[in-house]
């Protein structure tokens, strides 16, 4: 790329990221009345009405974030705890069997879980699991395995195997070993598969819908929905917006705390591969 253009590039670049976000933002903060006027000003604009309609709702908003960062750290926690020891064992097994395992791993992975819905949906009548937010977390983990799966085994297997023979040597146990010598070294790709795995439990929407049905437990995902149907003449524009607004501000802080591990394990896949 030429040099001279590269900072107009960037600048596009970020004007196309960015600006739907803040007009978003905007939007959350304007009106309903300017919002479908032509004459409206960065003056008359101006309204916190759209986020007291958002609070004055039965159940109130916050409680649907609530539910969704319940759901989200649960899935994260659980899938994170069954795939880090799944993913070390795969990692250590011959290579013909791991290539197999990874195959089915991967078809697993590349799966549209759309098409189990109905599999999920008799299972959930038949186990009793509808409206628990525990409940729900069990698919959430389930599907998330695989990709987490994958991930994780690339971390372990790009160890250099010289740190665990010494480990062994110094006679630390299995559970020693990854708790002191290899949890350490895979943490940001254990950073960027919660992420990940964090992101798709807190979009997820045709299992939430299905699985909850009551509105104190209902998730940030299908409570929008909700809110962007309550009205069969109008769409509430501005609080739609504001919940666009407040259910991106937990990942935004969850993406800044941990940026450094996140960016660490992304360059290290890009320098490895």
């Amino acid at each position: 790329m030429n040099k001279p253009l590269r900072p107009i590039w960037i600048i596009l670049l970020l004007a196309w990221s960015l600006l739907p976000m803040l007009w978003q933002l905007l939007s959350s903060f304007t009106s309903p009345e300017a919002l479908v006027s032509d004459q409206a000003t960065l003056l008359n604009r101006w309204s916190l009405a759209n986020y007291r309609d958002l609070f004055a709702t039965d159940p109130p908003f916050w409680r649907y974030l609530f539910n969704s960062t319940i759901v989200a750290t649960l899935t994260t926690l659980i899938t994170l705890t069954v795939a880090i020891p799944a993913a070390y064992g795969l990692s250590r097994m011959q290579e013909r069997l791991r290539k197999t395992v990874r195959t089915f791993v991967v078809g697993a992975a590349l799966f549209p879980y759309v098409l189990l819905f109905l599999a999920l949906l008799e299972l959930a009548r038949t186990f009793q699991l509808g409206n628990s937010l525990l409940a729900i977390a069990i698919p959430y983990t389930a599907l998330s395995l695989p990709l987490a799966l994958l991930l994780l085994t690339s971390a372990f297997e790009a160890l250099p195997s010289e740190l665990e023979d010494a480990a062994k040597l110094e006679g630390l146990t299995l559970a020693q070993r990854l708790r002191w010598v290899m949890l350490p070294l895979i943490a940001p790709a254990s950073a960027s598969t919660a992420i990940l795995v964090f992101l798709f439990a807190w979009n997820e929407y045709p299992i939430a819908l299905t699985w909850l049905s009551r509105s104190d437990l209902l998730t940030l995902p299908v409570a929008m929905a909700r809110i962007a149907g309550s009205s069969t003449y109008s769409v509430p524009y501005g609080t739609y917006a504001a919940a666009t607004v407040l259910g991106a501000i937990p990942l935004l802080l969850l993406v800044l705390v941990f940026q450094r591990q996140i960016i660490s394990g992304l360059t290290n896949g890009a320098i490895k591969g």
